[in-house]
């Protein structure tokens, strides 16, 4: 008998004949787990409708079924927009299409701009085989070092998505089939090595950091909002439409609903302008958080050419009523006792080198009146309400959704209090002027925004509630958080005030002067913050390498090539004649003509040079590249050396001297090359720089619990190059095989300190470039 309950069930698949599948290119395992899907099978019988196809290319049937079982079910009204661009090869390969997908699932039914679609998805585009030859090329380079220690355990994968970075719409057979050729010209016939398969080591288990989820750098073509992070923002005329979905901490938005009325009497009042507005808060330097917030504010008005407003309660409901985007830096002083010039002072110059412009620099103070008065207003409409519970009892009233027992409380007893608040006849803490919010909705997001108001010398905690149908467009949690570092002003004032660290601007922290101090630009910020998206909610961690990877890409392009030897050894070249120098040139770029000579600075090469100590050693092996007895080294950018002799000091360990003989004809056959720094002449001592190294600054995420030791080394008495001896503040430059260096602010005439800003190789296994 039946269970009368037929009606649960879904409706049969639409009959989907196997053959109808294979005529669309798919291969028989895919089609055949197609039809056992039943969605899937429905999804497939609609697209083919709507293409009125019975056969294809297998390029364009695999794109028609990604259409049918990756496309979003909330973009359905897009999909024959997006099927015709498939059949027309328009979009023709999976990266297109992701591309195309993403774009379209976060587009309105009415507005598709035809222009800004085929841009975000490359239609149109052609990468040419010679750009995959070049690129390819390009990137072996870079990776060299590491191709040559892995041969052909090399991640092919990691190879690949570096070309596709650069040409996201390349052929990604076509860049595959480059690599591997060009793998096997400069690899040769694979050894037994290579063919045994390497053993992996065991993953140690990553420290638990409190649930928080650990996000990895992708190479995947860039996404919609890489290619413009302020598409989430919605245009000021689209503000009437109603927004039924509700997002928390996921990274979404909520938007309040306005009348089409209401807006278009905004808009005609303001030219369809919109602002933004940046508020620190002076207590403190800003970290690479605030980088983030400096980059959806400043970069939004930039984006949408906008006008700026002063961010005060005397013009709030204006400011949302009309919807401006223009940046305001505006300094929330309500607390004076808390604040320092210095931070202000720090503040508008950390702007300024973030590469924004504030239109005017606003303190909350100066509206002061302004705001009681809006509060009274609030009142006074039934709308806020002055309230009795402590914060404890605010916060578990909210959880369980109940209403304020202060909340029905008449208007003119709430008024008389309020005013009692202003007169300072209430103790402090014990009345708050709170909106009437309602507990029981659904939406969690902040929705008003908390002040205390300094009248008179007298506090008063004031709740000011934007009126429901005024504009409302808030991004959800913009706090960033970066793994082996701290981002709260709090932890670092006193990581600061105790001396853990050499103030704001230690380089171990993530403060901006920090950064700078350390070398890192503001364009490498901001290309990591628009990396990351601006959407991302606070449970995510972003490990601190990915940071990296943009400083170290942006230096790859800027830094000059130079050498530096940080623990010097001296080596003597016996067969080369006393108070002989030769004048050799260096390349400051790895593709640097040999004819030009602006690219190169001058080397030279004299009776004895300099070598790091941590490339010599006593005994040789296979996988070591560095020097040893009786075998031989290239010095860059000079000659051959081989090790003839070793003089020691008081004991076996301590080497003071090498002894060696150059090749001036290069003929001997080499493993391994070797920076190095000769005296400039004879007797003359090379010059002499500080180097300091910088690690993380914690080893997890428990703080001062768990602080580096070594996250600071001061090598006091380094050899540079001459060339060098010219650096100044802001210089940067790539020490050859030891990373990437800035001049610190504590250089003198007498000496320079150079910073680490970050080593040559990443943690995803990239060597740096030589």
């Amino acid at each position: 008998m039946g269970s009368g309950r037929d009606g649960d069930k879904a409706a049969p698949a639409p009959a989907l004949p196997l053959e109808t599948l294979l005529a669309l290119g798919l291969d028989q395992r895919t089609a055949e787990n197609a039809l056992v899907n039943s969605k899937v099978t429905a999804n497939l019988a609609a697209v083919i409708a709507e293409s009125g196809i019975k056969e294809c290319d297998k390029s364009v049937g695999n794109l028609l079924y990604a259409v049918a079982t990756k496309y979003p079910t909330n973009a359905l009204v897009h999909r024959p927009v997006l099927i015709k661009y498939v059949l027309s090869t328009k979009i023709k390969n999976p990266a297109q299409l992701d591309a195309a997908l993403l774009f379209l699932t976060n587009t309105g039914p009415d507005s598709l701009d035809v222009e800004k679609f085929e841009e975000a998805c490359g239609v149109g585009v052609v990468v040419s085989i010679e750009e995959i030859k070049s690129t390819v090329t390009d990137v072996l380079e870079e990776n060299m070092e590491a191709i040559k220690e892995q041969r052909y355990h090399i991640n092919v994968g990691t190879l690949c998505g570096h070309v596709r970075k650069r040409h996201p719409w390349g052929d990604a057979k076509a860049i595959k089939e480059e690599i591997d050729k060009r793998l096997a010209e400069i690899l040769g016939p694979k050894t037994e090595a290579d063919n045994i398969k390497p053993v992996k080591k065991k993953k140690e288990k990553p420290a638990k950091v409190e649930e928080k989820k650990v996000v990895v750098a992708t190479s995947a073509p860039p996404s919609e909002e890489e290619l413009n992070p302020y598409t989430i923002f919605p245009q000021p005329d689209e503000n009437f439409k109603v927004h039924t979905e509700i997002f928390y901490s996921n990274g979404n938005i909520w938007r309040a609903h306005n009348t089409k009325e209401i807006l278009e009497k905004h808009l005609k009042e303001t030219g369809g302008k919109v602002m933004t507005r940046f508020p620190p808060e002076p207590n403190g330097y800003l970290h690479i958080g605030h980088a983030k917030a400096m980059f959806i504010d400043f970069g939004l008005a930039k984006e949408r050419n906008g006008h700026c407003y002063l961010r005060s309660w005397k013009f709030m409901l204006v400011l949302f009523m009309q919807h401006l985007f223009t940046p305001t830096l505006l300094f929330d002083d309500t607390n004076p006792e808390a604040e320092k010039k210095e931070y202000i002072d720090h503040i508008q110059e950390i702007v300024h080198w973030m590469g924004w412009e504030p239109y005017k620099v606003t303190y909350t103070s100066d509206y002061f009146q302004a705001l009681y008065e809006h509060a009274v207003e609030l009142i006074r409409k039934g709308l806020a309400y002055v309230d009795h519970q402590t914060a404890e009892e605010i916060k578990e009233y909210r959880e369980k959704k109940m209403n304020s027992p202060w909340r029905g409380r008449p208007v003119e007893e709430s008024l008389k209090l309020f005013e009692d608040m202003r007169r300072g006849l209430i103790a402090e803490g014990a009345a708050t002027l709170r909106m009437k919010q309602d507990m029981q909705n659904e939406n969690k997001n902040i929705s008003h925004l908390i002040h205390t108001l300094v009248i008179s010398g007298v506090s008063i905690q004031a709740t000011t509630m934007l009126i429901a149908w005024w504009i409302l467009l808030k991004t959800s949690h913009i706090r960033l958080n970066i793994s082996n570092a701290v981002m709260s002003k709090r932890k670092l004032n006193r990581l600061v005030t105790e001396k853990w660290v050499d103030g704001w601007d230690d380089p171990r922290l993530l403060t901006l002067a920090g950064l700078r101090r350390r070398g890192v630009s503001s364009t490498a910020i901001n290309s990591f913050i628009r990396g990351i998206g601006i959407t991302r909610s606070d449970n995510s961690l972003i490990r601190v390498d990915r940071l990296e990877y943009h400083i170290r890409e942006e230096l790859n392009k800027t830094a000059p090539r130079t050498m530096v030897v940080l623990r010097p050894l001296k080596v003597v070249i016996t067969n080369l004649e006393e108070g002989k120098v030769l004048d050799l040139d260096g390349k400051m770029w790895p593709d640097a003509s040999d004819t030009d000579a602006s690219s190169h600075y001058k080397v030279p090469f004299s009776r004895t040079v300099y070598i790091e100590k941590t490339d010599f050693r006593l005994k040789d092996s296979k996988d070591y590249y560095g020097l040893a007895p009786g075998k031989s080294v290239m010095l860059r950018y000079a000659f051959p050396i081989k090790c003839t002799d070793v003089i020691y000091g008081d004991s076996p360990d301590d080497i003071v001297e090498i002894r060696a003989e150059y090749d001036p004809l290069k003929t001997s056959k080499l493993k391994g090359v070797l920076h190095w720094v000769a005296e400039p002449t004879p007797g003359v001592e090379p010059l002499k720089v500080e180097v300091r190294l910088f690690e993380k600054l914690f080893m997890s995420e428990d703080w001062l619990g768990d602080l580096n030791p070594h996250s600071k080394e001061v090598i006091k008495d380094a050899y540079a190059v001459p060339s060098v001896a010219t650096a100044v503040l802001g210089d940067k430059f790539q020490f050859e095989r030891l990373g990437y260096f800035a001049v610190d602010t504590d250089s003198t005439p007498e000496k320079l300190v150079f910073n680490r800003t970050v080593t040559l190789r990443d943690s995803f296994g990239k060597a740096g470039p030589k």
